[in-house]
């Protein structure tokens, strides 16, 4: 597949990274004002596991458009590996209640259920997808696995062996996102755990002038040229092969835009 990327003046996608955000004191406020406020189609993703009664309800009544949450496991066992401890019974159980809430008051938002492939899970991927369509979810997101852009070793260490022998494409990102972390860092990988792609301070920029930046656009020719000697931290992610360009999928940006449309 070839691509051809234009210039482009306008970003598709501004994430806020890193964190459970209903755990923030002011965090319902917060997401009340930019879904009033802001004018743009505003999203959240969670873990589900403190959605309780009066913080689902709370949430819904923020005027949120869209609630992602990121479950990862079909069996209780599963979900107790990989997150540690973890409870899926009172986590689903939160996740049906907000199905049951979102439809009993007619509200707008929709809600996405999500699994990320990982090595103790992909077994479960099609039981999971099955079980929350058939709950009622608007749609079901199955992740293609990936390695926090190298941080998770083992995962990283099976990624390179499975893109051996196969030409590297650029990764859709540096095209599509910017990422804005608790901090106020602004950075270019979503997938980011470690930092490594942090840029500026947001307080002493604006998003428009970094998305405009000769760093972005050299980034940019990194990633068309594969030629990532000035820019370590790509170079050395193997979770490139994961993004979607338009013709191979959809991607979640995609998926965002398809239901904002639908509204």
């Amino acid at each position: 597949m070839e691509y051809e990327i234009k210039k482009t003046d306008k970003f598709r996608y501004i994430e806020e990274g890193e964190g459970e955000p209903l755990i923030h004191p002011k965090g319902y406020d917060m997401i009340e004002y930019a879904a009033r406020e802001s004018g743009v189609f505003v999203t959240i993703t969670t873990n589900g596991t403190i959605m309780n009664e009066k913080r689902t309800r709370k949430l819904i009544e923020s005027g949120v458009h869209l609630i992602d949450i990121s479950i990862d496991a079909h069996t209780p066992e599963t979900y107790a590996k990989i997150r540690v401890n973890g409870d899926l019974d009172i986590t689903r159980a939160n996740v049906l209640n907000l199905l049951q809430w979102v439809n009993e008051t007619n509200s707008a938002t929709k809600v996405i259920v999500s699994f990320i492939e990982q090595p103790q899970n992909t077994h479960e991927a099609a039981a999971f997808e099955k079980y929350w369509r058939d709950q009622g979810a608007d749609h079901v997101v199955i992740r293609r696995m990936h390695s926090a852009a190298g941080a998770v070793v083992n995962i990283a260490r099976l990624l390179r062996n499975k893109n051996q022998g196969e030409q590297r494409y650029p990764c859709l990102y540096p095209w599509e996102r910017i990422v804005l972390r608790p901090g106020g860092e602004l950075s270019f990988c979503p997938q980011d755990w470690v930092r490594g792609s942090n840029i500026l301070d947001y307080r002493k920029t604006t998003i428009r002038d970094v998305w405009q930046s000769d760093f972005y656009r050299d980034l940019r020719d990194a990633h068309m040229a594969n030629d990532f000697s000035r820019h370590e931290f790509c170079g050395n992610c193997p979770d490139w092969r994961g993004t979607r360009w338009p013709g191979q999928g959809v991607s979640y940006a995609d998926l965002v835009e398809e239901i904002k449309a639908d509204k």
